[in-house]
């Protein structure tokens, strides 16, 4: 990531979008963030969003060619799937980069990869925390940067929502309808 770079951000007030918009505005991005709910687009701001897109009432893919001048970002981050893949690709700069991280909406329909040169020489990655924390010292040293991060005040550590074991049925209508914000727990 280099300073005043271009980057998307979907659902960036939640608990990965709240840590990494945060340390993304720190590296020196311009941070687009996509929300459900003008709420929502609050924390997005609180979290380093320079823009801030509620796509429950604009087309995201319309908003970041007007915010970049139809140029397109060099990343998208993307953990909805279903619903956002497609438009993700087309919000990209040539030789940009789509982060595919997880499928909230549902699971992503099978990619050609010939659209992705004729789309500009586009990038798709589908990282997995797993990989990335399979050997023991790795998984120390992303836990302690981002303690550190924490520590150092680039990142604030995202509110956590509590929810009773019992209300585990209620936590799913949450999730579902979007109303939650960042990491959830279920207590006994």
């Amino acid at each position: 990531m280099a300073k005043g770079d271009l980057v998307l951000f979907h659902a960036a007030a939640g608990g990965v979008g709240s840590i990494a918009c945060q340390w993304l505005k720190h590296l020196g991005a311009t941070v687009i963030g996509t929300v459900g709910s003008e709420e929502k687009a609050g924390i997005a701001r609180g979290n380093g969003c320079d823009h801030t897109i509620v796509y429950t009432k604009e087309d995201f893919q319309g908003r970041v060619a007007e915010i970049t001048d139809g140029k397109g970002v060099r990343v998208v981050y993307d953990s909805v799937g279903a619903d956002t893949f497609a438009k993700s690709l087309d919000c990209l700069r040539a030789r940009g980069t789509l982060v595919s991280f997880g499928e909230a909406s549902g699971p992503i329909a099978p990619l050609n990869i010939a659209s992705l040169g004729a789309k500009g020489s586009l990038f798709v990655t589908r990282p997995s925390i797993a990989h990335y924390t399979a050997d023991r010292r790795d998984y120390e040293a992303a836990a302690s940067n981002l303690f550190g991060a924490i520590e150092a005040g680039i990142v604030k550590a995202p509110n956590i929502s509590r929810y009773r074991l019992g209300d585990a049925v209620k936590v799913h209508e949450d999730l579902e309808a979007r109303r939650t914000q960042g990491p959830i727990i279920l207590i006994s």
